[in-house]
């Protein structure tokens, strides 16, 4: 490589939970350099999730942490030009791809939803997630489905 690696940025845990996973996901779901809206929204969808399931004794982050991980890929499919053709190959996600890809989709999908706020749209999508189904569960079934197809050219990893 040319460059040196850009320096991995800390980020800092969220005032409520204290917790950098949070910080991580307002970050994506934030927009225009509103943090400030996107922890209201977080925080909003995270009431919303403990309202819809009273009887569950996990608490609303525990809920969330669980809808991100039944959302999280383990393989996905990169094109790779082997001769004049380009073929699918499947490989394995770093650890940090896959909190990131799961945070990414399961905002895209509760964006996509129809629904009053986004903070009612993300508690939907939320609740769906951790009750393995859902637009974002649909992806990752999708991704594993296709990397389980294109098994055959796994020997092209690099």
């Amino acid at each position: 490589m040319r460059k040196a690696k850009p320096k991995k940025r800390i980020i800092l845990p969220d005032p409520v939970y204290n917790d950098q996973k949070v910080s991580k996901f307002v970050n994506h779901l934030m927009y225009d350099g509103k943090k400030n809206t996107s922890y209201e929204i977080f925080y909003a969808a995270l009431d919303i999730v403990k309202t819809k399931l009273p009887d569950e004794e996990k608490t609303a982050l525990e809920i969330w942490k669980k809808a991100l991980e039944n959302i999280t890929p383990q393989v996905e499919v990169k094109s790779r030009r082997v001769g004049g053709a380009t073929f699918q190959v499947p490989t394995e996600i770093r650890p940090e791809r896959k909190e990131s890809i799961s945070m990414k989709n399961l905002i895209n999908f509760a964006r996509k939803r129809g629904g009053k706020t986004m903070s009612d749209k993300l508690a939907a999508e939320i609740l769906d997630a951790y009750n393995e189904q859902g637009g974002a569960f649909k992806r990752k079934e999708d991704m594993h489905r296709m990397a389980e197809a294109n098994r055959a050219f796994a020997h092209f990893r690099f």
